[in-house]
């Protein structure tokens, strides 16, 4: 029988088959060469034994939040408590173009913005979308379901950003776990202890525990540029240039022009340094 994986905790693997769920153990074979199956994995059991026998090959994979078979990320990004990194939403967005899903960012806790704080983030909402990049507030259900609908969607972003109360909103059955921001560290409390795969409606949603730091392990410079999507526009005239240190560069031009968002930019070379 084939099925999805849903749901890991510690050695037992919850399997979703035709809308049934099974609780499996995984083959020790795979200990062996070194697999583990991950929430999303197409899988096929031994119904009898209740075990996980083979694990079909992936179309992508995330490492943070670990997870298989995505077709959308929705970056789950706080605008305040916790405050708006860029550097976290540009990390991600990098994270998940290499990995080849679409990414759509959706910011949280705009309400607690003074005036003056919206129309700076107005400036930077334009800018992701112009440069290709799906951009929603979570108060926008209705759109947001359009955007997930007939997809398999994982919710990333750090602690406390408001993963599981938008989950909460989107599904009426669903009651998942919140806590307050702690007002002495600034930041979210960890209340997704798991990555789990719900069904809402006509999408599948996965809820994953927040996190603030990721790496660039499997990366090279070549990857990370193209991550940044934007560049492609601008034609250098060295066909290896890295943006950084080289000479007529239309990339630096572009952020010298204001066409390429500086922080974007910044990050870059930030992102940069770390691959290296």
């Amino acid at each position: 029988m084939e099925g999805q994986i849903v749901k890991i905790i510690s050695n037992l693997y919850t399997v979703k088959i035709n809308n049934e769920l099974y609780l499996c153990s995984a083959r020790g074979k795979f200990r062996n060469d070194k697999i583990s199956p991950i929430v999303g994995d197409i899988v096929k059991i031994n119904e009898e034994e209740k075990q996980i026998k083979e694990i079909k090959p992936r179309r992508n994979e995330l490492k943070r939040p670990v997870i298989a078979n995505v077709d959308m990320a929705l970056i789950i990004t706080s605008v305040k408590k916790p405050d708006l990194s860029l550097n976290l939403l540009d990390k991600l967005l990098v994270n998940v173009l290499f990995n080849k899903i679409e990414p759509v960012i959706c910011f949280t806790k705009i309400d607690l913005l003074t005036f003056k704080e919206k129309l700076a983030l107005n400036k930077i909402i334009s800018y992701y979308k112009k440069i290709g990049i799906k951009v929603v507030a979570n108060k926008e259900l209705k759109k947001l379901k359009k955007i997930m609908k007939d997809k398999i969607v994982v919710l990333t972003g750090q602690t406390g950003a408001g993963k599981s109360s938008l989950i909460n909103k989107l599904s009426k059955e669903l009651h998942l776990a919140t806590n307050p921001i702690s007002e002495a560290l600034g930041r979210g409390k960890h209340t997704t202890r798991h990555v789990e795969l719900f069904k809402i409606d006509n999408f599948y949603v996965a809820d994953t525990p927040g996190f603030s730091s990721l790496d660039f392990d499997d990366m090279i410079e070549e990857d990370l540029k193209s991550s940044f999507v934007e560049f492609e526009e601008y034609k250098c005239p060295y066909k290896n240039c890295l943006h950084e240190n080289e000479r007529d560069c239309a990339v630096k031009d572009a952020v010298k022009n204001k066409k390429i968002l500086k922080s974007r930019y910044d990050n870059y070379r930030k992102f940069l340094r770390e691959v290296k």
